[in-house]
């Protein structure tokens, strides 16, 4: 059996002789070929015309002061369901404002501001999760 393998390894044949019996063992590797696929037809000559009709509109970079969440989590607009919101659009806030909350991990982080300024837009939904530097409101 070992004589088998070895042959098998180094690629070599091996033949034995004896009165009663031959045993040839050929270690020979040879590719096995594939056979072809049928050749398809060739295509008709066809010529197409792409018409580009989308208008690349340039994408809004928000001015102001984008308010991201600080860590992953739960994005909420108010301290409870049943409570208003922190802020709403138009609404002016002072550095140190409560914005909103994100829930991480059971535990309810306040968001403040930085700066003083208008809530121009809220981008995030409230319950939404949120990841971490993710556009949440902006100010300006």
């Amino acid at each position: 059996m070992e004589l088998m393998e070895r042959a098998s390894q180094l690629g070599v044949s091996v033949e034995i002789a004896d009165q009663d019996f031959q045993v040839k063992i050929d270690g020979k590797r040879e590719p096995a070929l594939a056979a072809a696929p049928p050749a398809a037809p060739a295509p008709a000559n066809i010529q197409a015309t792409v018409v580009n009709t989308a208008v690349e509109q340039p994408v809004p970079q928000p001015t102001g002061t984008v308010v991201k969440a600080p860590i992953v989590g739960t994005y909420y607009s108010s301290p409870a369901p049943d409570k208003p919101p922190f802020v709403s659009v138009g609404q002016a806030v002072k550095k140190g404002d409560v914005l909103f909350i994100i829930e991480s991990m059971k535990l309810m982080n306040e968001v403040q501001s930085d700066c003083d300024g208008v809530v121009r837009e809220i981008i995030a939904n409230n319950g939404q999760a949120v990841e971490y530097g993710q556009p949440i409101l902006i100010l300006e």
